[in-house]
Protein backbone atom coordinates (compact mmCIF):
# COMPACT_ATOMS: atom_id res chain seq x y z
CA UNK A 1 0.00 0.00 0.00
CA UNK A 2 1.25 3.51 -0.84
CA UNK A 3 2.70 5.38 2.15
CA UNK A 4 0.64 8.53 1.48
CA UNK A 5 -2.53 6.42 1.57
CA UNK A 6 -1.42 4.74 4.80
CA UNK A 7 -0.75 8.13 6.39
CA UNK A 8 -4.15 9.43 5.30
CA UNK A 9 -5.92 6.39 6.73
CA UNK A 10 -3.96 6.67 9.99
CA UNK A 11 -4.91 10.37 10.26
CA UNK A 12 -8.56 9.43 9.77
CA UNK A 13 -8.32 6.66 12.37
CA UNK A 14 -6.69 9.02 14.87
CA UNK A 15 -9.49 11.54 14.38
CA UNK A 16 -12.08 8.79 14.90
CA UNK A 17 -10.33 8.02 18.21
CA UNK A 18 -10.70 11.69 19.22
CA UNK A 19 -6.99 12.33 18.92
CA UNK A 20 -6.23 15.92 17.99
CA UNK A 21 -3.50 16.11 15.36
CA UNK A 22 -1.02 18.95 15.25
CA UNK A 23 1.75 19.27 12.69
CA UNK A 24 4.43 21.53 14.15
CA UNK A 25 7.94 22.56 13.26
CA UNK A 26 9.90 21.03 16.14
CA UNK A 27 13.42 22.31 16.59
CA UNK A 28 15.62 20.89 19.31
CA UNK A 29 19.25 21.88 19.34
CA UNK A 30 21.43 19.06 18.18
CA UNK A 31 18.72 16.41 18.08
CA UNK A 32 15.81 15.20 16.01
CA UNK A 33 12.35 14.65 17.49
CA UNK A 34 9.67 13.29 15.13
CA UNK A 35 6.77 13.73 17.59
CA UNK A 36 4.57 11.72 19.92
CA UNK A 37 1.20 11.36 21.59
CA UNK A 38 0.57 13.36 24.73
CA UNK A 39 -2.35 14.18 27.00
CA UNK A 40 -3.05 17.85 27.70
CA UNK A 41 -6.03 19.17 29.65
CA UNK A 42 -7.89 15.88 29.19
CA UNK A 43 -7.34 15.68 25.44
CA UNK A 44 -5.16 13.29 23.48
CA UNK A 45 -2.93 15.30 21.17
CA UNK A 46 -0.62 13.84 18.57
CA UNK A 47 2.17 16.27 17.75
CA UNK A 48 3.98 15.47 14.53
CA UNK A 49 7.14 17.18 13.35
CA UNK A 50 6.10 18.70 10.04
CA UNK A 51 9.66 18.19 8.78
CA UNK A 52 9.70 14.46 9.61
CA UNK A 53 9.99 11.98 6.74
CA UNK A 54 6.80 10.20 5.73
CA UNK A 55 7.99 6.91 7.23
CA UNK A 56 8.52 8.58 10.64
CA UNK A 57 5.07 10.17 10.51
CA UNK A 58 3.52 6.76 9.78
CA UNK A 59 5.47 5.20 12.67
CA UNK A 60 4.31 7.89 15.11
CA UNK A 61 0.66 7.55 14.05
CA UNK A 62 0.79 3.74 14.22
CA UNK A 63 2.39 3.77 17.67
CA UNK A 64 -0.19 6.29 18.91
CA UNK A 65 -3.34 4.56 17.65
CA UNK A 66 -2.18 1.19 18.95
CA UNK A 67 -2.40 2.60 22.48
CA UNK A 68 -6.19 2.49 22.10
CA UNK A 69 -8.60 -0.46 21.95
CA UNK A 70 -9.03 -1.00 18.20
CA UNK A 71 -11.04 -4.21 18.42
CA UNK A 72 -14.44 -2.49 18.29
CA UNK A 73 -13.51 0.11 15.67
CA UNK A 74 -13.85 -0.44 11.94
CA UNK A 75 -10.45 -0.21 10.30
CA UNK A 76 -9.97 -0.91 6.62
CA UNK A 77 -8.59 -4.45 6.33
CA UNK A 78 -5.36 -3.40 4.60
CA UNK A 79 -4.64 -0.83 7.33
CA UNK A 80 -5.44 -3.30 10.12
CA UNK A 81 -3.07 -5.80 8.50
CA UNK A 82 -0.40 -3.11 8.22
CA UNK A 83 -0.75 -2.26 11.93
CA UNK A 84 -0.53 -5.92 12.93
CA UNK A 85 2.46 -6.73 10.71
CA UNK A 86 4.54 -3.62 11.15
CA UNK A 87 3.92 -2.28 14.58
Amino acid sequence: MDEKIILGQLEELAQNLDIKIRYESIELEGSYYPGDLCRLKGENILIINSEAPLTDKIEIFARAVKQFDLDQIYIKPALREFLIKNH
